[in-house]
Parts: structure tokens; sequence; C-alpha cells
């Protein structure tokens, strides 16, 4: 009985084992059809992932063209070397000849080549005549990819406005970093079978996914005006041996920007390059904070007191609050006192009396601190919000300073005075630039830009941008009056020496002093619109620390008087004897 138990007990035991192999088997070849079969795809491409070696191809970034078609960023083909440690075959004649060809040290060279990895780059953005050269050696393990530079064909044009790109055609500064997603495209990539070893195999070639141009990048800039106001700010510079000289022309009506020039600039080729006479001995942070001024952009990135130009907005503040009228009177002894400030005018000897036209065509201090206080502390803040001067302006480039300006609890009847006339706070060139076009074009703010549209690879609009505009800033009868005082201002007053015969010019000119008081520099600048009846075109000149002679009047508004003299017919602006036929 016991000896039969054993028997069926081992029987069972057989059967169960056979059932589960049985099982397991049945399992194991399910699963091998299935993924043979119904997930052979999916693994065949895992498998040829795991043998395939990528190379990216970079996407040609899309170019920057002014208002005319004109290219003013482009691309350059050139290329990038690598080695493939797995497939050198003589590292020693590798070493000698791309160090030779590229220019570089053995000990950079060696470092590259002997290094274990699938890929190592030695060096990107060679000429393209360096890597055909390379590439005819035929070294195995090393190769030569064309690739893109980015190319300015006029160097320094508008440097500051245009950027630049770095090794991997990435925007750094200026429009190349704002709508860097629009032109950057989509790379590519070249694809090569490797074996167990990483060795290619010849015999399978290469895949290429090609790369997807950027779209081009359209812009209101007109290369023309920006030559001819960078030749006229350069010339100021040197006759004045001023350190910087600013220019910025924009349509009022639209926000366009036509010209931005900072001199000195600098070569966009070369963004990195010292200026003569750099001292050899600097840290990597102080070449890097040289270098962060070279490229700032000072009618945007900086602010600076704006002196006389600023009575604009003091003067369309009170017509508009109705504190004054064209026909006010004012007395000016040369002084006035403000609590116990006495606060000179400029000429000391005073201006008599006057209306109010006149305290704008002779740029009388004590008659525009006069209307800041009829104004009052409240209301005359509100309007500085009203016009837009806390708020930066939106323009597309990067690093826009705001307005320095008092706390309203800081403030008192001697800051109110102060700031009336121009003094004791801070403005960038674009905002006053902005706020005085929403005063003389009818009370609208606009958006100062750029940008007008892209175009894909075959020309057509992709996309166009749109600025937003602030409507009921002065009203209409304000403009009126405040075009109709500036045009007096440079017919007859203080900005004379902007007149452009032919042609009505409204404008105001400025010198304003730099801290601390007594320092002896000056900031010499004058705005003037263009035709003073309709404005179609408005610029400001802005001189830092001209030598000699460093009034506004005779430093800042020749300048733009010189640019109108040309640009106006070029812009297709009539003057009063053509329109009257004279």
């Amino acid at each position: 009985m016991l000896a039969d138990s054993n028997k069926i007990f081992h029987r069972k035991k057989i059967l169960v084992v056979f059932l589960l192999c049985t099982g397991m088997f049945a399992f194991l070849f399910g699963r091998l059809v299935y993924l043979c079969v119904w997930r052979a795809e999916h693994y065949s491409s895992l498998a040829t992932d795991l043998h395939e070696r990528e190379r990216s191809i970079k996407a040609a970034r899309g170019r920057i063209l002014d208002c005319n078609g004109k290219v003013l960023a482009d691309n350059k083909t050139v290329c990038t070397v690598s080695v493939i440690y797995n497939q050198i075959e003589e590292p020693e004649k590798v070493i000698e000849i791309l160090s030779r060809e590229l220019e570089l040290t053995e000990e950079y060279v060696r470092k590259r080549v002997e290094k274990y990895s699938s890929m190592e780059r030695i060096k990107s953005n060679v000429e393209k005549e360096v890597g055909d050269r390379i590439r005819e050696y035929d070294l195995a393990g090393v190769k030569v990819d064309e690739d893109y530079k980015r190319y300015y064909p006029y160097n320094d044009l508008a440097s500051k406005v245009l950027g630049f790109t770095g090794g991997d055609n990435q925007g750094i500064i200026g429009l190349e970093v704002v709508y860097d997603t629009y032109m950057e495209g989509e790379p590519g990539k070249i694809l090569t079978v490797t074996d167990a070893k990483g060795i290619e195999v010849e015999a399978a070639g290469e895949r290429r996914m090609e790369p997807v141009s950027g779209n081009d990048l359209c812009i209101s800039l007109d290369m023309n005006i920006q030559s001819y106001a960078t030749q006229l700010a350069n010339q100021a510079m040197a006759a004045k041996q001023a350190d910087s000289v600013s220019v910025l022309v924009m349509n009022p009506q639209n926000g366009e920007i036509y010209a931005c020039v900072n001199v000195p600039e600098f070569d966009l080729n070369n963004p990195f390059e010292l200026p003569e006479g750099t001292p050899e001995n600097l840290s990597s942070q102080e070449e890097q904070d040289l270098l962060n001024s070279i490229w700032r952009n000072g009618c945007i990135n900086d602010t600076y007191e704006p002196g006389s130009t600023f009575k604009i907005i003091t003067a369309a503040a009170g017509l508009e609050a109705g504190v004054v009228t064209l026909s006010s009177s004012f007395h000016c002894p040369g002084f006035i006192s403000v609590d116990d400030r006495t606060i000179h005018c400029h000429k000391r000897a005073g201006h008599g009396s006057q209306d109010f036209t006149h305290t704008m065509m002779n740029s009388c201090n004590p008659a525009l601190i006069t209307v800041g206080l009829r104004l009052g502390l409240d209301n005359y803040y509100s309007y500085f919000e009203r016009f837009g001067l806390k708020t930066r302006t939106g323009i597309d480039l990067p690093g826009e300073a705001g307005t320095i300006m008092h706390k309203k609890e800081n403030m008192g009847n001697v800051e109110l005075a102060t700031v009336s006339f121009g003094q004791s706070f801070q403005i960038t060139p674009i905002q006053l630039l902005t706020t005085v076009s929403s005063i003389i074009n009818g009370g609208k703010r606009v958006t100062p830009h750029f940008g007008v549209k892209t175009l894909d690879g075959d020309g057509n609009v992709a996309e166009v941008f749109e600025y937003p505009v602030t409507e009921g800033i002065v009203s209409e009868e304000t403009s009126e009056q405040m075009r109709g005082i500036l045009e007096m201002v440079v017919s007859e007053g203080s900005g004379s020496n902007g007149q452009v015969k032919g042609f009505r010019i409204g404008g105001k000119t400025a010198t304003s002093q730099t801290l601390p008081r007594g320092s002896g520099r000056y900031i010499a600048s004058f705005i003037g619109f263009a035709p003073a009846d309709d404005p179609q075109v408005i610029a400001i000149a802005i001189v830092n620390n001209p030598q000699g002679v460093y009034y506004g009047s005779q430093v800042a508004a020749p300048i733009v008087r010189q640019l109108y003299e040309n640009i106006l017919p070029y812009l297709g602006i009539t003057g009063y004897e053509e329109s009257e036929g004279g």
C-alpha cells in the first residue's frame, strides 16, 4: 500500500512539473512570437539606434532684412571638425594636421583625439576653405561637416540693435535674441551605422534628416537712414571729442524705428574683440564687464537727465489741465524762489514779460516751474503716469531701463519745480521720444519697435507683428497747440539751428548737467519732428560730454538738421515750398 502511494505521488509530481514546463515554454514561445512579429519594428528601431551615431546639422538661421529688403544679418557656410576615437588609424598624423590647419595647440588637439568618446568636437565655425583642405587629407576618424555661421555684411552698422549670435547660432543680444525662436529653425541630423566596436559600416552609408531653415525677420530700420545718422554721429563725436553720441529716428504715428545709432559701435563679426589700448592684465570678470559696456544700447538701456526737452511734457500737461493757455502771461526776472530755494533761469538777466508760447521759445525755467506748481504735486504726478512715463515703452529690444523718478511721498515743491524743467530724475531716450510722439501725433501712445513681420523660406508672410496703442494721452486740441508752439521754438526761438530750408520743423533743445553738479560734464540734446503740422518723422540726437561749446542748440540741433536735409526728401516728405507751389 505504501509503495503504491509513493508511485502515485511521484507520477503526480512529474505531471505537475511537465505541465509547468509546458506552460512556461508556451508562454515563452508566445512572447517570442509577439516580439518577433508584433513588436519587430519597434525593437528593430532600438537595435538600429544602438548602432547609429548621430551628428547634428545646424539649420540656416533666418536673415534680418531692413525695410527695403537689404540683408543686415546673413549666414556664411563654415565647417565643424570632429574626431571619432574608434575610427582613428593614425593618431599622430591626425594631431599634427589638425593642429596646423586649425591653428590650435598640439596639447589641445591631442587631449580630444585621445579622449575615448563616441565623438569629440575639435573646432566649430571653421572657414570653408580650411574644412575643404582637411577633408582632402582623407583622415580616418576625422569628420568635417558643413555648418552655418552668422555673418553681418555691414560690420558695425546698427550693432547694438541687431546684436549677434554665439557659437551655437543662438542670439545673445539685440534683435537676435528677442526674435531667436522665429529665426533659429530646426536642426537636422546625419546618422551613420556602426559595428559593435563603434566603427562605421561603410556599406550602410549615411542617413540624413535635413534641417529646416528659420524664418527671415523684416524690420523697420532703414539702412540708408541708419548709415547717414551713424556718419553724422561719428562726425559730431570726433568734432566735440564726446564720450558717445546717440541718434534715434522714428515714425511718431506708428512707432516704427528707422534708425538707432549709438557710437562708438562695435564689429558684429568680431563682437568679443576688445578696443585698442585695453590693458592686458584684465581679469575675466573685468573683461566681461568691459564687453557688456561696449554692447550696451544707450538709447534703450541707459537713463539720463533730459533737461529742457522735458519741458514739452510739462507744457502739454499744463495745457491739458487748463492751468495755462497760449496767451497766459509770465514774468521772468532771471530766477524763481521755491520754498527756501532760489532756482535760476539759464538767462540770468531774465526774459521779462512773455506769453506762454514765448516761454517755450526762450526755454524759460521760472515759467515752466510756475506751470508745474500750478498743476500741483498730485496733478503733475498723475500726468506723469498718464503719459506712460512710469512704465517701460515695451520696445522689442532686451534690457530696457525704467524711469528713475522720485516717489510721490518724497516730493515737495522743490522736487516738483526741478522735475518741471527736466532735472532731478532720469529717463531713457526711447521713453522721451515715445512720450513726445504721443503729444504731437494727436494723443496716441504708440509702442516703439523694429519687428514688422517674418517670411518663410518661400518668401511668404509667416507672421505680422502687432503692438499696443493707447489713445487719449492728450486731446487733439492740446496736441495741435503743442505742435504750433514747438514749430515756433525752431522757426524763431532757441531751436533755430534745427531749421531745414523749405520744411516746417518742430522741436526743442536741451543742455543738462550730469551729476555731480559742477563736474563740468554736460549732455547736449535736441528733439525735432517734421512736418510740424503733420509729423511723419521724429528724431532725437544726444551728445554726451561734448568738449568746448556744449549747448544743445549748437551741438545737437545741427545733427538733426543735417539728417533731415537728406532724409526728408528720401522719405517722400514734401516741404511747404513744394506743397504751395513756390
